[in-house]
């Protein structure tokens, strides 16, 4: 069938079908990234789903569409973090402590990510963990401690969140003067964390 002039084609097909899906991932994602700003700033309670629609560029009728509530958005958002985070950083057998380092320096520079977890905590939220990715991270560690890296008398999986916790420790540091708050401490902040996982996977003398 020949196309009049000036008539705009019809899109069929897989082509119109992907464009549609492809289209509905991009207004996800900027609706995702606008929430992960408005909870780590406000939590759940304090949040407005109309600042998270004038920040996705779309509107509060557009957000329902994809999420029924404001408890179901900051929940994707949650796991959204939850599943950046832990694939963000590498942990390698044969470098543990640069673990340390990387998680530092991811945590300094995604503050939103750990606020929305520290409001899902006060809130009592739960989140689903990449099984697979934690597991792969445990399993650096015992291959670590099988190579006389890192002290065998830690168990693996507890090892993991206390490397988690000094990886952490420049974006929730309680006092007045933090990283995140002076990007010229991060350097000192860093090797203090660094040091203290180095002290703390080391073998112990026999």
């Amino acid at each position: 069938m020949l196309q009049k002039k000036n008539e705009k084609p019809v899109l069929t097909g897989w082509f119109y079908t992907n464009n549609m899906e492809s289209t509905k991932v991009t207004v996800e994602r900027r609706i995702l990234e606008a929430a992960r700003e408005e909870f780590a700033q406000y939590g759940l309670a304090g949040a407005r789903v109309d600042r998270i629609a004038r920040g996705a560029s779309t509107s509060k009728d557009r957000i329902y569409a994809h999420f029924s509530d404001k408890v179901a958005l900051f929940q994707a958002v949650l796991d959204l973090n939850v599943q950046d985070f832990f694939e963000s950083v590498t942990l390698r057998a044969d470098d543990v402590v640069q673990f340390v380092a990387d998680l530092f320096d991811h945590s300094v520079e995604n503050p939103d990510h750990l606020r929305v977890l520290t409001w899902a905590r006060l809130e009592g939220f739960q989140y689903e963990l990449d099984t697979k990715v934690a597991s792969m991270k445990v399993a650096a560690i015992a291959e670590a401690q099988e190579r006389g890296l890192v002290d065998p008398a830690w168990e693996p999986a507890i090892l993991l969140e206390l490397l988690f916790a000094i990886g952490h420790s420049g974006a929730q540091s309680p006092g007045p003067r933090t990283p995140l708050l002076d990007k010229t401490l991060a350097p000192a902040f860093k090797r203090g964390a660094v040091e203290a996982a180095s002290r703390l996977i080391a073998p112990r003398q026999r």
